[in-house]
């Protein structure tokens, strides 16, 4: 999905969108391969890019960082020539001073693309000195500059005791020599300035601008073009494998070809993701600015090189030729990424952020959630929870069922049948309130699918009783033969009076000894194609010719269980929905219709038990593994974050779903495994200090397995969301 999430965003991403196809800017990078014009700056301003976050007093459109974001992500899937980059950044600096001449003078005209400008992120060797008139003196080389040109502003940095002071230089200052560089990416500008004396007025130095801030609004923007390279690459692979054939068939229906498509698709989700939410957060100060935006240089600095090259391997030799785009951002992207210092610099500044203590925090702006106060719901729920947190907490439970305020989602009588607003706004009340929502495990997958295809007496029977805990749950899905691949069941299911008897074998089951109830699927028409012909039952535990054996896994604990259904019969009353129809119930549940976003920290619990354990000063390659892990932890909750934005504008969230699960699983694994490295020798012993590092270790290992195996996700990822055909 895009940077862009809001109305006003989207629009003006398709309105750039459909500018760039008619104008067509990639040709007028190859057209000029030495000479990267502007030329197409007025015609951007015109559609308010460089004006959307400056301040109306300096001639914009006040609006935030945000919205650049969405409006640059799309000129940079175009590969717009030029000085965006630069005109944008020096705005967003000038904007930080806004009565400054400087401001008032460039700012009105960097919005309507009259003027140019490049900003360097570093002093190099420049030093300044103070002048009698209050202004500087100075000299020195700085460069690589992006987008310098000898008609450009140039918004400089110098070292003045000990610090760097930020100025700005007017196109033919005297002193100023631009000389230009033939860069790897010749669809912007780049070169080395020499400074010999150079006089800075006072009114052009700029003292509310400094090197974080510098540093957090560069990063920040070049995260999101890190994101519009990435995205055009995953979309640019996923067409080609769509329709080019080798061996009688779409190369997209190689599986080979599919797992690297859905691993740029996840690349591409998470590099907007982080940048859009670094974009945000410059607005709201510098505490999570910094933050953000060092885990989104962090992550789609590489992103957009990694998708670059895969989209190359995808395209095969079309795309090693000059005459393919695809070597255009390759060249962007690696050339962006030089230019920023390398993605390790923003990894470990992650990791020193994060060990300092800085966190980002994450939650909908209240103003999203005023359509849920309509009625005065608010007030309502309040004293509802009130009532609830005068209970003993013991009652809880039932307080929260006959509230519905346990699945407020849920129709009335057993929830409110809230709004997505309206959920978080109850699941806020009871954050305030410190009442807990008791986890229903199972249940929780079981209770919806019974209360959308079961009947009035199955629902009065079970969804009640499993809300207030008096019926616990398993499941007996998964066999020795069916894994993944959950339709290839063998547990069959024959007609007797009255019922069923079911036989077969289930695995990996948890709970199955303490479970009341499983749900279960089992074949009742063998000569259905695999997928039909399979039933939804309702199981009671305690039925004759059930056995439960433990299963130890590599942990060496039993934590789940093997079933063996032995002729257990189950009554009709017990079977959910239509015979023959279990798969689509299966598959269906009331889950995506649950809205919440989860507390605590932004960079989950894994990573803050890593950030306690490894010190203030770890060496560099255990804070580069940090800093990625800080930013991938980041990016599984601003996922869940957009999710349920999108949600509330009643926009589908499949995309962010499908990615937070891989993501969030290879996330888990990794913290689990630098936990355990960062135990050293004693990592190999099993000694009080070791062995919960060993055990996560060891369990984390399922995650990748359950519920459907990375490798069968990543495929149905690339079929569902790219659109590749099936094998």
């Amino acid at each position: 999905m895009p940077i862009a999430i809001t109305p006003e965003q989207r629009d003006l991403a398709d309105s750039i969108r459909a500018w760039a196809a008619r104008r067509e800017p990639r040709k007028a990078v190859r057209a000029r391969p030495s000479e990267p014009g502007g030329d197409l700056l007025p015609e951007l301003a015109g559609l308010g890019l460089f004006a959307i976050a400056l301040p109306e007093e300096l001639g914009g459109a006040g609006a935030g960082v945000a919205d650049l974001a969405a409006g640059l992500e799309e000129v940079t899937a175009a590969l717009v020539p030029g000085p965006v980059l630069g005109g944008s950044l020096a705005g967003l600096l000038l904007a930080r001073a806004p009565d400054s001449a400087a401001a008032k003078e460039l700012a009105p005209a960097l919005a309507d693309g009259t003027a140019r400008a490049a900003v360097a992120l570093d002093a190099g060797s420049a030093t300044a000195t103070a002048a009698p008139d209050g202004g500087l003196v100075v000299a020195g080389r700085v460069g690589p500059v992006l987008d310098a040109e000898p008609d450009t502003h140039l918004l400089l940095a110098a070292r003045s005791a000990g610090r760097a002071v930020w100025f700005l230089l007017p196109p033919g200052t005297p002193g100023v020599e631009v000389r230009p560089r033939r860069g790897l990416d010749f669809s912007r500008a780049v070169a080395e300035l020499e400074l010999t004396a150079v006089t800075v007025a006072p009114d052009a130095v700029l003292p509310d601008v400094d090197e974080d801030t510098v540093a957090a609004l560069a990063a920040t923007l070049a995260a999101v073009e890190g994101a519009g390279v990435a995205g055009w690459c995953v979309r640019t692979a996923g067409e080609y494998a769509r329709v080019r054939e080798q061996f009688g068939r779409p190369i997209g229906a190689f599986q080979a070809v599919k797992h690297l498509c859905a691993e740029m698709l996840v690349r591409a989700e998470l590099a907007a993701a982080l940048a859009w939410d670094a974009a945000r957060a410059a607005d709201d100060g510098r505490d999570q600015h910094a933050p953000a935006a060092a885990v989104a240089a962090a992550y789609a600095l590489d992103a957009a090189v990694d998708n670059a090259k895969d989209c190359v391997q995808v395209l095969g030799g079309i795309g090693f030729t000059w005459e393919h785009d695809a070597h255009l951002y390759l060249r962007r992207a690696v050339a962006t990424r030089q230019l920023l210092g390398g993605g390790g610099r923003w990894r470990r500044r992650a990791a020193r952020l994060a060990l300092a203590g800085a966190r980002r925090r994450l939650a909908v702006d209240p103003t999203r959630l005023a359509e849920a106060d309509r009625g005065g719901l608010v007030g309502e729920v309040r004293a509802a929870v009130a009532e609830v947190a005068a209970s003993p907490p013991e009652r809880w439970r039932d307080r929260l069922v006959e509230t519905g305020l346990l699945v407020p989602h849920w129709p009335p009588p057993f929830g409110r049948a809230a709004t997505p607003a309206q959920q978080l706004v109850i699941d806020a009340e009871l954050a305030a309130a410190g009442v807990h929502r008791p986890d229903l495990v199972i249940g929780a997958w079981a209770a919806p699918t019974i209360l959308r295809h079961g009947t009035d007496e199955q629902r009065e029977r079970f969804l009640g009783p499993t809300l207030r805990g008096e019926i616990t749950w398993c499941q007996l899905f998964s066999e020795p033969g069916a894994g993944s691949d959950l339709a290839g069941l063998r547990t069959r299911a024959e007609r007797v009076a009255g019922g069923w008897r079911l036989t077969g074998q289930k695995v990996w089951t948890s709970r199955a000894r303490d479970a009341d109830w499983a749900i279960c699927l089992a074949r009742t028409n063998p000569d259905a194609p695999k997928h039909r012909g399979i039933t939804y039952f309702l199981v009671d535990m305690r039925r004759p010719g059930i056995e439960t054996r433990p299963l130890r896994d590599i942990t060496g604990r039993a934590g789940f269980f093997e079933v063996f259904l032995d002729g257990v019969v189950v009554p009709d009353s017990d079977v959910v929905g239509e015979v023959d129809d279990g798969w689509r119930l299966a598959r269906t549940t009331l889950a995506n219709e649950r809205v919440a976003l989860g507390g605590g920290s932004a960079v989950g619990e894994g990573v803050e038990a890593l950030l306690a354990a490894v010190g203030a000063d770890p060496d560099p390659v255990v804070s580069d593994r940090l800093g990625a892990l800080v930013a991938q932890g980041t990016a599984v909750s601003v996922l869940e974050l957009r999710s349920t934005l999108r949600r509330l504008d009643g926009q589908e969230a499949d995309a962010e779903s499908s990615v937070r699960k891989l993501v969030g699983v290879r996330h888990r694994q990794e913290v689990a495994e630098l936990a355990l490295e960062l135990c050293g020798a004693e990592g190999a012993v099993a000694v009080d200090s070791t062995v919960d590092a060993q055990h996560e270790f060891l369990l984390s290992r399922c995650l990748s397995i359950a519920g459907g195996t990375t490798q069968v996700l990543r495929s149905l990822v690339a079929e569902r969301l790219l659109g590749l055909p099936r094998e």
